[in-house]
């Protein structure tokens, strides 16, 4: 007893543990030997203390143990103490337990050691480790369809205590394709319809527009048949189509010079780089068309061009040019199939004579100049005729200068003042037109210091008046007959809208764009209002320029009225105002109870404003169709009379409108139809999109409205405005429905070409027919002029009766107009039938009315 006993156990492999824990129950003092094997065997010497190494402090203090009685359960306590082996070094060890004593006993040895079990997270896989030092990195593995993030490969710290720590240094992300499920354990791949294009973090996402995916783990969705993504792209971007064709080219032609103008396409393809491209192409008449030459230049450039016009320079005379224009975007690079193109043909103006030079006097008197000069070289054809303009030196202003015409390189002026200087302009005509104005040439006439020669003409005057006055009386009438022929020579050959008439104090309409400053005209034909009597209070529309206003005119002395108030929208262009402003330099020149009344102009603030007469029924057409039927036929006879008188009285002044419609008419409150819409007449440059105005030879032209001479060769006269009225004639008669119906505007030059003419509206008297006809006549020389239309519709007003014959249509009208097939002939007849079973009757017309349209 008290002397010390012990036993060594089985040797115990470490199974690469460092450290090793046993749990104990009992007194004992423990001991361990390391070894890489099993060595001991019977032969090897008994437990000793050494080499065996103690585990200090391992004394386990034995507590109270109480034996089992008879029928009752043990009862005590015993101590139970964790020890720590190690650090080991060996493959595995011996343990040893040494008691005092001479009875002892081990109630329970536990052997173990800690490890990290294996762990997935953040898509990173971790193996079971066993620690062997306080803390030990771990690397991972990235789960099926992951790929380590960015920087180094993802690892994990194991601790001593077989704990991990809480988050990896690094970890692992999906793959292109796949996407995060179950706690951020597993790649999944994206399923149809959806992609992935990157490796990354986020799910997968549906496919953008027009395209699709059709098989798992997609990582692009591809383009459906028809659309595409530029090269540019990202993979997520929607699949987008080329541009439609730009729509309406409009060709601005000024001598060599060209500015083409167009709008937006209809179809954009969905993205925002659009921009447009041109080809250029020469057209000879015996010849094909080859690519334009080196010496044309355009302005900004023929390609990628961010605005929808080029200016193009550099045109040669009397040769055609095909334009076409395309509209480009990111993917018209990768379309398949051409690009579309809206395209323009512009055939340039022969050359006119060169300006007329080196006038000289070769008489003069105190009353007349005699002048003569070299005739120009013309490369389009002889000089036709010529031009002389002259007026008082010191004089200014278009009241007074004076034209003549011959057709010799010479010129009389007679009616002059004595002593008085003139500054004289000459031009020529060739078969192109006239050519420009040469330079101012002063001459003089002579002062009158005979007086004998005053007392023989006062003896001759006293003796020979009456035959003075006979060849006076055969003088005027000659003078008068030479003045229409002449007109209706420019007439033939013009295509400018205002022509000069010959004559001393005639008043004659000049074009504003003669001037070299267009103020100029503004300041000579149109009052300056001060914008202090003006009050704008509504806005009832929308013009070219800006808005249309209704307002009221308050100047001192005069009643307040109302007017139409046109405005200039601010950030304009000086060429914009000076558009805007010739309507204004137009109108002012014009005074008749037909003609809308210009009342002056706002141009020293802003902004600028153009005031005119308030029409309170607003435009033709659209209050003939508010009031369908309620007018008698005499009434709108009445309607047509106001036209033609208006007309009656431009076609006198030599002024062609160009766009004669019922919507450029207005109606005021006695239902006075008033001619207006001064500004289209030159420019018809209407909003593109308005199908009214049709794209034709390098211009705008209201096709259903227009002579087919003005639409072929651009030739407007009166004669042209004269085929227009019949279209407002039938506009009237038909209570505003649209000439040719839902024709296309080709149809319609194919049908006027094959004669093809617009049958009698409903209940329309056949006398207003015939004169419709008679104004569509293909021969122009044919068509009545407006003394003769006005006339004719007197007649009609002193003979109500003729009215009451009505024209009918029938199937033979609608084949006239171009409609063959059977079953759509009787479908608009049945149509007219069943709207006139609908009418109702015919009241007079009274006032009111839609507002007022410019």
């Amino acid at each position: 007893p008290g002397q010390p006993t012990g036993f060594e156990r089985d040797w115990c492999p470490g199974r690469g543990a460092k450290t090793v824990y046993a749990t104990l129950r009992k007194t004992f003092t423990v001991f361990y030997y390391e070894s890489d094997a099993d060595t001991a065997t019977a032969l090897s010497h008994s437990w000793m203390e050494n080499p065996y190494i103690k585990i200090f402090g391992t004394r386990i203090a034995a507590e109270h143990l109480s034996r089992k009685r008879q029928g009752s359960e043990t009862t005590g306590k015993v101590n139970v103490k964790t020890l720590r082996l190690g650090p080991l070094t060996k493959a595995g060890f011996y343990l040893a337990f040494q008691d005092q004593g001479a009875c002892m006993a081990l109630l329970s040895l536990h052997l173990f050691y800690k490890k990290c079990s294996k762990l997935t997270v953040n898509l990173t896989h971790f193996p079971e480790t066993v620690p062997h030092e306080l803390v030990v990195p771990v690397a991972g593995s990235c789960v099926a369809d992951a790929v380590p993030a960015s920087g180094p490969g993802p690892s994990l710290y194991c601790r001593e205590d077989g704990q991990w720590a809480d988050q990896p240094v690094t970890g692992c992300t999906c793959a292109a394709g796949h996407e995060a499920v179950e706690d951020n354990t597993k790649c999944r791949a994206c399923m149809q319809g959806t992609f992935k294009p990157l490796a990354g973090e986020g799910s997968c996402q549906l496919c953008p527009a027009n395209s699709q995916s059709n098989s798992f783990g997609s990582t692009i969705c591809q383009c459906r048949i028809g659309y595409f993504r530029a090269p540019t792209d990202p993979l997520g971007a929607p699949c987008t189509t080329p541009p439609s064709a730009p729509r309406s080219v409009v060709a601005h032609l000024n001598g060599s010079s060209l500015r083409l103008e167009w709008s937006a396409p209809l179809e954009s393809g969905g993205r925002g780089d659009l921009t447009y491209a041109l080809r250029c192409r020469e057209c000879h008449p015996r010849g094909s068309c080859v690519s334009c030459g080196k010496d044309m230049t355009f302005d900004p450039g023929p390609e990628n061009l961010a605005e929808p016009w080029v200016g193009v320079q550099g045109l040669r005379p009397d040769l055609t040019y095909a334009f076409e224009v395309m509209a480009i975007n990111g993917v018209s690079s990768v379309a398949l199939g051409p690009v579309p193109v809206e395209a323009v043909n512009v055939t340039t103006d022969r050359e006119v004579p060169p300006p007329v030079s080196d006038i000289q006097v070769t008489g003069a008197s105190p009353s007349s100049l005699s002048l003569t000069w070299p005739i120009p070289y013309s490369s389009n054809g002889a000089v036709l005729d010529y031009e002389v303009k002259y007026h008082e030196k010191g004089v200014e202003g278009p009241s007074g200068v004076r034209f003549l015409k011959t057709s010799e390189n010479q010129a009389e002026l007679q009616g002059l003042k004595r002593g008085t200087s003139y500054l004289v302009q000459v031009r020529a005509r060739s078969e192109a037109g006239y050519g420009p104005f040469g330079r101012e040439h002063d001459s003089q006439t002579k002062l009158d210091e005979n007086e004998t020669w005053r007392e023989q003409l006062a003896l001759i005057s006293g003796t020979a008046a009456v035959g003075v006055i006979l060849i006076l009386v055969v003088i005027v009438i000659a003078v008068l007959c030479l003045r229409k022929q002449s007109s209706g020579r420019d007439a033939e050959y013009s295509d400018k809208h205002g022509q000069y008439l010959i004559g001393h104090g005639t008043k004659v309409y000049i074009d504003p764009f003669t001037y070299e400053d267009p103020n100029e005209a503004v300041r000579e034909f149109a009052k300056e209002i001060d914008v202090s009597y003006v009050k704008i209070e509504e806005v009832i529309g929308a013009g070219e320029f800006g808005e249309v206003c209704r307002g009221r005119l308050k100047t001192p002395g005069k009643k307040e009225s109302y007017v139409a108030i046109k405005t200039l929208k601010g950030g304009y262009t000086e060429r914009q105002r000076r558009e805007f402003l010739s309507e204004a330099s137009i109108m002012g020149q014009f005074e008749h109870p037909n003609i809308i009344r210009l009342e002056g102009v706002v141009t020293n603030s802003v902004p600028v404003m153009i005031l005119t007469e308030f029409m309170e029924n607003g435009a033709l057409d659209s209050f003939l169709r508010l009031n369908d039927g309620q007018f008698t036929a005499i009434q709108l006879v009445g309607m047509l009379r106001g036209i033609a008188s208006g007309m009656r009285y431009l076609a006198e002044m030599s002024y062609v409108h160009r766009d004669l419609a019922a919507r450029n008419i207005l109606v005021n409150s006695n239902l006075v139809c008033k001619v207006s819409d001064f500004g289209l007449s030159r420019f018809l440059e209407e909003n593109s999109s308005d199908p009214t105005y049709t794209s034709s030879l390098g211009g705008k032209i209201p096709i259903r409205w227009t002579a087919p001479e003005a639409i072929a060769f651009r030739k407007f006269t009166s004669a042209s405005d004269a085929w227009s009225y019949g279209i407002v004639m039938w506009e009237v008669m038909s209570f505003g429905e649209r000439p040719y119906w839902d024709m296309s505007n080709q149809d319609v030059i194919n049908a006027i070409e094959q004669d093809y003419r617009l049958p009698p509206p409903s209940d329309c008297p056949t006398s207003l027919h015939q004169l419709m006809l008679d104004c569509w006549q293909k021969d122009r020389n044919a068509r009545p002029r407006f003394p003769q239309v006005v006339s004719a519709l007197d007649k009609l007003i002193r003979n109500p009766a003729s009215l009451k014959i009505v024209a009918r249509e029938n199937g033979g009208d609608l084949l006239r107009i171009g409609v063959t097939l059977a079953g759509h002939q009787k479908k608009i007849l049945s149509s007219i039938q069943h709207m006139r079973s609908q009418a109702k009757p015919a009241t007079p017309g009274g006032a009111g009315g839609p507002a007022p349209q410019y």
